[in-house]
Parts: structure tokens; sequence; C-alpha cells
């Protein structure tokens, strides 16, 4: 993990009034005993997570939503803050639709 949230995630998630600036990527090792609890559900969000991330041990509903990284985002910096935009906004549509029940 990076252990930051990247600067331009920060700005427009408080752009739609949510702060994120305190919180920090995470080792998978902090949700595993005797460390941690162990999630019910985990949400996996940019492409290559499904393939990319272990396994996690135990009963866990996994989900993965393939939005595109706006980190790769190339261009002008207006151009990747609309990539995060865009994205973040896909990610709220997903929560909204309806099509999502979490516990």
């Amino acid at each position: 993990p990076a252990g930051y949230v990247h600067p331009l995630a920060v700005q427009v998630m408080r752009e739609a009034g949510v702060e994120i600036a305190q919180q920090f990527s995470k080792h998978i090792r902090e949700f595993l005993p005797p460390q941690g609890t162990p999630p019910d559900l985990i949400i996996s969000v940019c492409g290559n997570a499904e393939k990319e991330c272990p396994l996690f041990p135990g009963p866990v509903e996994r989900w993965h939503w393939p939005f595109d990284d706006p980190y790769h985002a190339a261009g002008s910096d207006e151009q990747r803050l609309a990539e995060f935009r865009r994205v973040r906004d896909e990610i709220k549509a997903k929560i909204e639709s309806g099509l999502v029940s979490v516990r």
C-alpha cells in the first residue's frame, strides 16, 4: 500500500462534502486476526484488483466493481482532475442505484 490517499482524490471527495485527508491505505494483514476483525464484505474498485488482490481467508463476500483507476489518468492537471471527478461520480451512482445493499 502507498500509505496515503492521492491528493486529487482528497480534493474531489472534499468537493462532495466527504473529508478523506486523514485516511490512508492499509495492508490486508491489518484486517486479519489477531490484529483486526475480518470484514463481512470486500468491494474492490479498480480494474486490476480482482486479479491482483489476494484471496481473503474466511467467510467474506467479495464484490468487484471495475472502475477505471484515475491515478493513471494522463493529460493536463484539469483533465486529470476531471477523471477523478468522473470516477467519483460513477462510484456514487453505483451506490445510489439501488443495486447495492450493504448489510
